[in-house]
């Protein structure tokens, strides 16, 4: 089967019925036992320094594993992606370029989606075909997230799996049945709660540290946001591929992913929000603007190469977590 890379969550939908394997190349990056090496590859071949590190990641990648076509988000992910994909092609690399419109409208993602399915040769009866198997799948990812809420699967549980469904590890019927037997085990488990409820919102984090380090503190990641919307929490209210990718609120602006972060900051009865941004990323300006819309405390942490969290961010979730409980009235 032929192997296609992806540089953040697009309609693979459209790639699975054109026959490809589809491989997120940000999966391959970041739980590699040497994920420097691919950033060392990019900064050889000219990467500045201070450039994000996931985009010398996905560059490494695609270099060290022999990948030869991508989809590159050029429009609604990182600002970067363009100039990435000039250089993937300088190497040869074959690229299919995906936009989410800025503008937001119903039209204008169907036209992308239209352009997507012509590029692959498919017809949309295919893509929902292969859309309508995928969401059976997707409803044990939705079982995995309340199980992480009701007190069973950990955070990082939930982090990994959602995480996964982007490109559900490139096959997703061996993803389905891996995520049977998880849960059998998850469910055998006692409940155990934490005093903090935290939100994580922002891009996956470099450090996957950070879910067993709150736990160690008195606190849980009940809520993962990119990772949950990776999944398509709400395809039940989509009638079809177009308002699947019209609803998913990642790509789109801070106002619309705002909406749906204060829903489940309820819903789930959130504490506080931990707000991850990537270094050198034009994401981190949202940071205003998050922490003004929102009625929770908000904590922001940056990583940038390293894959665990250094001394002063845990001081920092600490002394955050501390006063969650504070305001709480929880007492030791």
């Amino acid at each position: 089967m032929k192997r296609i890379g992806i540089t953040t969550t697009v309609p693979q939908e459209v790639l699975i019925a054109a026959g490809y394997k589809v491989i997120d190349l940000n999966n391959i990056f970041v739980t590699s036992n040497n994920y420097m090496e691919y950033i060392d590859i990019a900064e050889k071949d000219g990467f500045p320094k201070s450039m994000c590190a996931w985009i010398k990641g996905l560059y490494g990648v695609c270099i060290k594993e022999g990948i030869d076509e991508v989809v590159g988000v050029v429009e609604g992910d990182c600002s970067n992606t363009r100039a990435l994909v000039e250089v993937l092609k300088l190497k040869g690399i074959k690229i299919y370029p995906f936009a989410y419109p800025n503008s937001h409208k119903l039209e204008d993602v169907k036209k992308s989606l239209d352009d997507f399915m012509d590029m692959f040769n498919v017809k949309k009866s295919d893509v929902e075909d292969v859309r309508n198997r995928l969401n059976k799948v997707r409803e044990f990812l939705i079982e995995v997230d309340n199980l992480t809420v009701d007190g069973y699967a950990t955070g990082f549980e939930n982090h990994l799996y959602l995480v996964s469904s982007s490109d559900f590890n490139g096959d997703y019927l061996e993803f389905e049945n891996m995520l049977k037997e998880k849960i059998k085990k998850i469910k055998d488990r006692n409940k155990k709660d934490y005093p903090i409820r935290l939100a994580y919102i922002g891009v996956p984090p470099m450090m996957g540290d950070i879910y067993d380090f709150v736990e160690s503190i008195g606190a849980k990641i009940v809520y993962n946001e990119v990772q949950r919307e990776f999944s398509f929490p709400r395809f039940k209210n989509n009638k079809d591929i177009y308002e699947q990718y019209y609803d998913y609120t990642y790509p789109y602006d801070i106002e619309f992913r705002l909406q749906e972060i204060k829903r489940q900051i309820k819903e789930r009865e959130i504490d506080g929000v931990i707000h991850y941004t990537q270094a050198f990323c034009y994401r981190g300006i949202e940071d205003i603007i998050v922490k003004s819309k929102l009625d929770v405390p908000v904590i922001n942490i940056e990583g940038d190469k390293l894959n665990e969290l250094d001394a002063r961010t845990k001081l920092r979730l600490e002394a955050f977590v501390d006063m969650l409980k504070d305001r709480r009235g929880w007492r030791r």
